[in-house]
């Protein structure tokens, strides 16, 4: 199975180029031109990510912090910062090397194929489920959102996790009660309305979003897109 290579570049024909570079050279790759789409797109869990440092927004080292705790991959920066304290800072945020631009295609080879030999030796990678910008770590069972982690209670997150998974799918109260707590739990699928009013405001308080919908009449549903 090939390698995936995750490219983020705010530059459309800087992560075209290098997309086809490196499909060449055998590998999978996965394309974001900003950090939401970049956060996006760690459910696919690449094996590596290529990461330009000034981007508009959540700029790459922000970025990067934001997410090594979730990933263990290596992130390769690629920019045109050269100063000293940039390197120093590019690595102090979890980024593995750093290649400046201009720079050749077959250096850039080179580093990759040596960054994934390298890794090979700890192939284990966390289960991570993303929703705009919001980062669910299920090896940690733990919630995050710009490097901020949201606290939540071990059946908030079990909630989390199951509506996440389902994404866009509406469930009524009793389904999920029944997926969540059990078919054998003795209860009241009632309960549901409470958990999911405290997830619902403890995400508004820290992200401002709304990421669960309430289906009138029906029930309940993760939202896969936020606007």
């Amino acid at each position: 199975m090939a390698y995936k290579i995750l490219i983020v570049d705010d530059e459309k024909m800087m992560t075209e180029l290098l997309t086809d570079h490196l499909q060449d050279c055998g590998y999978e790759t996965l394309a974001a031109n900003s950090a939401g789409e970049a956060i996006s797109l760690l459910q696919r869990q690449p094996d590596l990510i290529i990461l330009d440092i000034n981007m508009p927004g959540m700029d790459g080292l922000e970025l990067c912090k934001s997410i090594r705790n979730h990933i263990l991959c290596p992130i390769l920066f690629v920019t045109a910062r050269i100063t000293e304290q940039d390197m120093i800072n590019g690595l102090q945020y979890g980024g593995d090397d750093y290649i400046t631009k201009p720079f050749s295609l077959a250096q850039l080879s080179a580093r990759v194929a040596a960054h994934l030999r390298r890794d090979e030796r700890n192939r284990s990678r966390p289960a991570v489920l993303t929703s705009d910008e919001l980062i669910v770590n299920l090896s940690e069972r733990s919630v995050s959102w710009h490097g901020r982690e949201i606290p939540f209670s071990r059946r908030e997150f079990d909630l989390i996790e199951f509506l996440m998974t389902n994404a866009n799918q509406v469930f009524s109260r009793e389904r999920i009660y029944e997926m969540v707590w059990g078919y054998d739990a003795e209860g009241d699928s009632g309960v549901i309305k409470e958990h999911i009013r405290k997830i619902r405001a403890r995400l508004r308080e820290v992200t401002g979003q709304d990421f669960i919908e309430t289906v009138w009449g029906v029930g309940y549903k993760w939202k896969k897109n936020i606007p």
